[in-house]
């Protein structure tokens, strides 16, 4: 039996994708002169690490490194009251109103004249106010000012909320040196600079517990995953994903049901559940017979994220080799090519 399972799911590919996780930001420094090339020790922010929808304005500070042009790179310049920044051999350059990659782009066309091969590169090192930072699946993530008193309900309606496929809880991350995070559940990490906790988007949305609307501080950084999901592959009515929402588990019976039930060719009594190894790219096999789960003789098997449930037609269960048909299933990072027979 073992061997026949191993020849059957024998088209089975993980193709692991990296994803990094951004860290947590850390303040910037005070603004320095421009023209005077900032310390080595220069702590970085999220915006070196993402392209924000930020607009810059006077009171900004940013880093301009031109691999061209030494004059001008290394060095910050604070956007002036009229919305300039002066610099060496390019004069006076309008940026209030543009986001970081605009200004790029600005820079380079006027680099054009004086080099062959224009290029620039462009980070905030100062904010005109301070910001908070909205990660992952949001329709617009990115940095956002945080000017007067903002709620995380605020900020989140100016940002037009999530994407569909997000999570419906968010993680907010506070620096300890910004007072604790009054959320309840909130961890401290283990080098004791952050505090963390989980919202569901439910009950904010809700107001079922007003608390969670809590007040922005400086520097919080808001994030979400994309939601996570469970997979159906063979006899079944719909092939594919489906999102846990905020549910830890759902069972196999309701899958089933959510899928369309099974198909005349199913063999329920030979399925498959393909579940990942923590810290690994393997899968491993755990039988169930969903025919006896649906005549109550044994219980409902939870199918917890990234759970691949697997179910063999009947005709083929012995053989080894046929038909297939190739599906290409998202799983947490990670593409599955799973041969259906």
């Amino acid at each position: 039996m073992e061997e026949t399972m191993h020849k059957m799911f024998s088209g089975l590919l993980l193709c692991t994708v990296l994803s990094a996780q951004p860290a947590p930001p850390t303040k910037p420094p005070a603004a320095s002169q421009a023209g005077q090339a900032p310390s080595a020790t220069t702590p970085e922010t999220p915006s070196g690490r993402l392209r924000p929808n930020y607009v810059l304005g006077p009171g900004d500070q940013i880093l301009i490194r031109a691999f061209e042009m030494e004059e001008i790179s290394e060095r910050p310049y604070l956007i002036d009251g009229d919305g300039t920044i002066n610099l060496p051999q390019l004069g006076r350059i309008p940026v209030s109103g543009l986001t970081l990659e605009r200004v790029e782009g600005l820079l380079v066309e006027k680099m054009r004249a004086l080099v062959k091969r224009p290029q620039a590169t462009v980070t905030i090192v100062q904010f005109r106010s301070e910001p908070v930072f909205f990660v992952g699946a949001f329709k617009a993530p990115g940095i956002y000012p945080l000017q007067g008193r903002r709620t995380l309900v605020e900020v989140l309606s100016t940002i037009g909320g999530l994407q569909p496929n997000a999570s419906r809880r968010i993680k907010i991350t506070r620096r300890k040196e910004m007072g604790p995070l009054p959320l309840p559940g909130a961890v401290e990490s283990t080098d004791g600079k952050v505090t963390s906790a989980e919202i569901s988007m439910g009950s904010l949305r809700e107001n079922v517990n007003p608390a969670e609307d809590i007040v922005l501080q400086p520097f919080d950084v808001i994030s979400v995953e994309r939601a996570e999901m469970v997979y159906v592959n063979g006899e079944i009515g719909k092939v594919g994903g489906f999102e846990l929402g905020e549910r830890e588990s759902i069972s196999v019976v309701q899958i089933i049901s959510l899928a369309g039930g099974l198909s005349r060719e199913a063999m329920p009594s030979k399925a498959r559940i393909l579940r990942p190894v923590l810290n690994s790219s393997r899968r491993s096999e755990v039988p169930i017979d969903i025919t006896r789960i649906l005549a109550g003789k044994d219980n409902d098997f939870p199918l917890l994220p990234n759970d691949l449930l697997y179910i063999p037609k009947a005709s083929s269960w012995k053989k080894t080799a046929g038909r297939a048909a190739l599906v290409a299933l998202p799983v947490s990072g990670s593409l599955i090519f799973l041969l259906r027979r």
